[in-house]
């Protein structure tokens, strides 16, 4: 059974809701190519930096066989979040491609 919220809790829970920015990253042109993993690899080494740098909070490759290589929320703003973007290692080598979409999330939501 889910647990019960009230209004009053959800009121609260709204006013909280936060600005972020989500990537969804794709497989661009080069991903499939021999050359690709050492730049995956930066690309990743990049990733640690900027959650280092508090400025990509959840980081989520995903594992299956779809065009979707990850899933990342950022605490910035969407167009400082393409900048970062256009700026990867993985991107600028073309094995990778993204969208930047503007999402709200609550501080403190955090994975299991």
């Amino acid at each position: 059974m889910t647990t019960y919220v009230s209004d009053d809790e959800m009121r609260a829970g709204m006013a909280a809701a936060k600005d972020y920015s989500a990537v969804i990253l794709k497989a661009g042109p080069r991903y499939a190519t021999p050359e690709a993993a050492p730049i995956i690899r930066e690309h990743a080494r990049r990733n640690f930096g900027l959650r280092a740098d508090g400025l990509l909070d959840v980081v989520c490759p995903v594992m299956d066989d779809s065009e979707v290589c990850g899933i990342g929320i950022f605490n910035a703003d969407p167009e400082t979040v393409r900048a970062l973007m256009a700026d990867d290692p993985g991107v600028k080598a073309g094995v990778f491609t993204f969208t930047v979409h503007p999402v709200r999330g609550f501080p403190g939501d955090r994975l299991h």
